[in-house]
């Protein structure tokens, strides 16, 4: 069996995050995210490479979306009920209380009114976000769930945002990870993502911060509250574009604090409407956050903040100082949109960028470089005078956490999405070469695929049993050395064979049985083994091969008999070497079926740096024929015979 990855979104790019993953015959939807940065049929994943047909509920076993964040959820309506499917949704819940659930709604109808804001075809409406939102399960962190009789997953606690979560999925034997967005190290409101230990097929990793190594969280805010004081102590205005879950409230607590210490009467704002009510499930969600914030909770919410206020539009033009928190982040429309095209002509003005922005956005034009113009469209253009500040409050681990997550969890593969292509190729350099294991970074709608780890459970028959418990002595003599000493083996356990019938349990028998079910009197195994020998390492040791002008195959095996003679003694057989039932030839067979790949170069006609050698034994001569090889590769090392 194998596991697949299908990538539909956010692959070798930031947004639209969709993984569909086949793991031994269930497919799992993880996240169904929309690109911040599209407009056209880019906004949303190809789901018609899911099925052809539309038919979503026989294609997938089930959709988890990690957290609220557009870029993970914000083409799930769409999916449900205009693509209709109607199958299980997968989000977190804790104590009884539901982050993703109940905050998902909020940025699912702030997304559409800015759709609709801007003259766009409305994708979805209020209603189909209800019955979206009635589909979906919650999940309690580190509760397994039960999808079906066979796939099962779980949650854990991601940080990066309230709700956020990674998800382990099992089936049978396979076992993977999709950890969405995380963060490594705890902010002021979020602790740092947590996960068990595990051996897993796959590792489905963001990498959006891939290159980067943050320097200090303290410098950050330092920087950050000087360059807010000076803009706002010289009469400036500020603009903190910012989605309204996560960020924003870090950022509020931050400066809410500091208003205080300094004793700052500026006014601090926040757009209206949906981050004050975001704000309002921040303090029933307390279990959520850190462990500073549910330490102090008993005197004091740390998302009642004294200093900040909602925002009314007519203060939008109003003289004197004022920061304001306005959505979406990135600048990509909305609200954040209109604040920027007043603000951005004046010098005094300052807009903060905490975070990463996704290319297309006008976030990512500023971040870009100090522009002196914006095109918003082919009609409006925007002059910005004001002030560019960059500095990186995002929610996201960066390349350390990413390492450390992937190092802790060590498994037999890592996918990349979620990040900048250059910046994907270095980090997946360094998952190679510092951990030793396989990664890939696949782009949108490319798929990749494991072999994962299968065991099969087996019945053992009665005689195979009894034969295992009963000795069953070997007595073995080389034929060969008439003074060597009488070998005696027990091999009960080796005999046993295992047997897959159709439609039937698989099962361990005696070997005696397997004749009665094949119907014949006598059966033998035979073993082969073809590997590689280097010329350069034949000549070192078997000097009398450079006398050999013309290659010729008779009498390199007869000066190898020579070599080995003293160890073992074969008879020196036209093309062959022979002892017992072993028997060595010179391959030329290029699609030998016992052929080691990466075992040495060559053809077998001398002409290339090595030459193979294929060798055939029975069961009987199994030691015997492991003693030669090892023999003949030790030569190829140049230990001395």
């Amino acid at each position: 069996m194998a596991i697949e990855c299908l990538v539909l979104g956010a692959g070798q790019e930031v947004g639209k995050s969709c993984v569909v993953v086949s793991i031994n015959g269930k497919r799992i939807m993880f996240d169904c995210g929309m690109h911040m940065g599209y407009a056209d049929h880019r906004r949303y994943p190809d789901f018609s490479l899911i099925s052809k047909s539309g038919d979503f509920d026989d294609a997938l076993s089930c959709v988890i979306i990690t957290h609220f964040h557009l870029d993970h959820i914000g083409a799930l309506p769409y999916f449900t009920e205009v693509c209709g499917y109607n199958g299980p949704i997968y989000m977190t819940l804790t104590f009884l209380q539901y982050p993703t659930k109940a905050l998902a709604p909020l940025m699912l109808e702030d997304y559409r009114k800015v759709m609709v804001g801007r003259g766009e075809e409305e994708q979805f409406t209020y209603e189909n976000i209800l019955d979206c939102m009635k589909k979906v399960t919650a999940v309690d962190l580190k509760q397994t769930v039960q999808v079906d009789k066979d796939l099962q997953i779980r949650a854990y606690y991601a940080g990066h945002v309230l709700g956020a979560a990674m998800f382990y999925a099992s089936m049978g034997d396979a076992a993977m990870v999709y950890t969405g967005d995380y963060n490594m190290t705890p902010d002021r409101h979020l602790g740092a993502a947590q996960i068990d230990r595990m051996q897993l097929d796959v590792l489905i990793t963001e990498s959006t911060y891939a290159t980067t190594i943050r320097d200090s969280k303290y410098a950050r805010e330092r920087e950050f509250l000087k360059a807010v004081h000076k803009c706002v102590a010289n009469g400036g205005k500020v603009l903190i574009p910012t989605f309204a879950l996560g960020r924003a409230q870090e950022l509020c607590i931050l400066l809410d604090d500091y208003w205080e210490r300094m004793n700052l009467k500026v006014p601090i704002y926040f757009s209206a409407g949906l981050t004050m009510q975001a704000n309002l499930y921040y303090k029933v969600l307390i279990n959520w956050t850190s462990q500073k914030v549910k330490d102090t909770y008993a005197t004091r919410n740390a998302f009642d903040f004294k200093n900040v206020h909602s925002f009314d539009r007519s203060l939008l033009d109003a003289p004197g100082p004022c920061v304001l928190f306005a959505t979406p982040g990135m600048i990509s429309g909305g609200f954040s949109l209109e604040v920027f095209k007043h603000w951005a002509p004046s010098e005094a003005n300052l807009i903060t960028l905490p975070g990463y922005c996704v290319a297309g956005t006008v976030g990512h034009k500023l971040m870009s470089g100090k522009p002196t113009k914006v095109d918003l469209d082919k009609d409006t253009q925007i002059d910005v005078r004001c002030q560019i500040h960059q500095l990186s409050f995002s929610p996201h681990t960066d390349a350390k956490g990413i390492m450390d997550l992937v190092k802790f969890l060590s498994p037999k593969h890592v996918v990349l999405v979620h990040g900048e292509k250059p910046k994907m190729d270095l980090l997946k350099a360094r998952i190679k070469s510092e951990l030793g294991i396989q990664c890939y970074d696949p782009a949108n709608t490319e798929t990749v695929s494991f072999p994962s780890t299968q065991f099969v459970k087996a019945d053992a028959s009665n005689t195979f049993i009894r034969s295992s418990l009963t000795p069953n002595f070997k007595f073995l003599k080389d034929e060969v050395k008439a003074m060597a000493p009488l070998e005696v083996c027990d091999e009960r356990v080796t005999e046993g064979i295992l047997a897959m019938e159709k439609g039937q349990k698989v099962k361990i028998l005696h070997q005696d049985e397997l004749l009665t079910m094949l119907g014949t009197e006598k059966a033998e195994v035979e073993f082969g083994y073809c590997f590689a020998l280097h010329i350069c390492s034949l000549k070192r040791v078997l000097p009398a091969i450079e006398e050999i002008s013309v290659f010729d195959e008779n009498l390199l095996l007869s000066v190898l008999n020579m070599k080995l003679s003293n160890e073992v003694g074969m008879q020196d057989r036209v093309g062959s070497l022979e002892v017992n039932s072993f028997r060595l030839s010179i391959c030329k067979n290029d699609k030998c079926p016992h052929r080691r790949n990466g075992d040495g170069d060559g053809n077998g006609d001398g002409s290339s740096e090595g030459i193979y050698f294929c060798c055939n034994w029975s069961n009987l001569d199994m030691k015997l024929a492991w003693r030669v090889i090892s023999l003949l590769k030790n030569m190829d090392s140049g230990v001395d015979l």
